[in-house]
């Protein structure tokens, strides 16, 4: 049963969609990482297995996640209603069937999903990924699945937005299967902490850049 790591920071809203959707035998693991509008009680009340990490950051949430998933194969999907979970298969499949490795969901959406900014910046981060590891990747997808035994392993380090570039980067640097797939990028409920705001987009890039370094 692959299990399904949701880092949540205050995503009360959007907390009943996205489960109520997850496809059969796919476990939600919602990491609550500090919510103050009570979404790690929701969460469990609506039957998904709650981890909480008081400890800041989306690389926090996530490897709290990691750590308490029960699951062979885990996948990271952001819990704001931005990502489709019965698109989940597409990224786990391909990990359940011995062909890849790590599997990314590349977003495709009209630009209302994905202002500009964030679009660029992540534009930027693509190419600079494919310099880096030769993997084709047009997305630093937050929707993507591996297992859990082998992410353990990576040894990632950072626990901030740069959480998911350094996934990448050590995998490749293993010898991953690093393949890419797409998936549909809906507009959020609510205004995302990183690519709904310039200043967010800043600080995401700025935790990357230092992974980058």
């Amino acid at each position: 049963m692959p299990a399904v790591v949701l880092p949540v920071l205050n995503e009360r809203e959007a907390l009943p969609w996205v489960l109520e959707r997850m496809p059969d035998g796919y476990e939600p693991v919602v990491a609550d990482n500090g919510s103050t509008d009570g979404s790690g009680d929701l969460a469990r009340s609506l039957g998904a297995q709650v981890v909480r990490e008081p400890r800041p950051g989306f690389g926090a949430a996530c490897f709290a996640g990691l750590q308490a998933a029960r699951g062979e194969i885990v996948c990271f999907m952001d819990c704001d209603a931005s990502f489709d979970p019965r698109e989940l298969p597409r990224v786990a499949d391909p990990v359940a069937a011995g062909t890849a490795d790590l599997v990314l969901g590349a977003r495709r959406s009209q630009d209302a999903a994905w202002p500009l900014h964030a679009r660029l910046a992540n534009r930027a981060l693509a190419f600079e990924l494919r310099r880096r590891t030769g993997a084709q990747l047009s997305d630093l997808g937050p929707m993507r699945a591996a297992r859990r035994e082998a992410l353990l392993g990576l040894g990632i380090v950072d626990r901030r937005f740069g959480w998911p570039l350094e996934m990448v980067l050590r995998a490749s640097a293993a010898g991953w299967r690093i393949e890419e797939v797409p998936i549909t990028y809906l507009p959020r409920e609510g205004r995302s902490k990183v690519t709904g705001t310039l200043r967010g987009t800043v600080r995401a890039v700025r935790d990357m850049a230092a992974v980058l370094g």
